[in-house]
């Protein structure tokens, strides 16, 4: 897949790096992937799509339960192509992350784009406060920034959207100090194309809390004979 260098996603995305509104941060990721695939995407392609296939063959599921994937019945090459986009889309976001593992159920299908654009406004309100005091960005309202930023990428009246169900423990989504996070694929089957968009918002109290607990275990606190603290470094199995 190939990473497309849209100025109007990558000023929003520059914003997005870290934003505060008080009480927690906010970090978002916003990028477009063309789906054409080469080089290792491709060899990556062709074996997860024989995985699937294999998996969708031997799992003795009917074939209405196969139908019922979220990207639809996993007997159809172009269906088993939607889920290797998503997950591709995955790798290329998070390199430190290998989602070759995940599969149709760990996605979802959203209704209908009217669901996603609540979401993200009700997420985003306190983001667009920001976005107005920040010189060099507020000239526009924010979230009419970033829809028309992702309109004008992705096409949106011809796109699916998806997302991508965490575990909360395995993924970029699994930090102890996360509020609230979401994220949407807008998928362009027409245009070739896949848009991601991912906030999540992280508490700095709790963010401060586990910093502190990472300090603190580098550190063993013992005493000598004469009662005085003995401030020693933590053997290995501590650290």
């Amino acid at each position: 897949m190939k990473f497309l260098d849209l100025s109007p996603l990558a000023r929003i995305n520059s914003f997005l790096d870290h934003v505060d509104v008080g009480e927690y941060v906010v970090y978002g990721d916003l990028e477009a992937y063309s789906c054409k695939l080469a080089g290792l995407d491709k060899k990556l392609s062709r074996s997860l799509d024989q995985e699937v296939q294999q998996v969708a063959s031997s799992s003795g599921s009917s074939p209405l339960e196969l139908s019922r994937s979220p990207v639809g019945p996993l007997t159809d090459a172009s269906s088993r192509k939607t889920l290797i986009y998503l997950i591709l889309t995955l790798n290329h976001i998070y390199p430190d992350y290998d989602f070759s593992q995940l599969r149709a159920h760990h996605f979802r299908k959203e209704a209908g784009l009217a669901r996603s654009e609540e979401l993200v406004d009700t997420h985003l309100l306190e983001v667009s406060k920001v976005w107005e005091n920040t010189p060099g960005f507020g000239e526009a309202p924010f979230l009419d920034t970033l829809w028309s930023a992702i309109d004008e990428a992705i096409d949106l009246k011809d796109c699916d959207v998806y997302s991508y169900k965490s575990d909360g423990e395995t993924d970029p989504f699994g930090e102890k100090a996360t509020v609230w996070a979401f994220n949407f694929f807008f998928y362009n089957k027409k245009m070739k194309r896949i848009l991601y968009l991912a906030v999540k918002a992280v508490s700095k109290a709790a963010a401060d809390e586990d910093k502190d607990d990472e300090e603190d275990s580098k550190y063993a606190y013992n005493s000598d004979d004469d009662g005085e603290p003995d401030y020693g470094m933590a053997n290995e199995m501590d650290i």
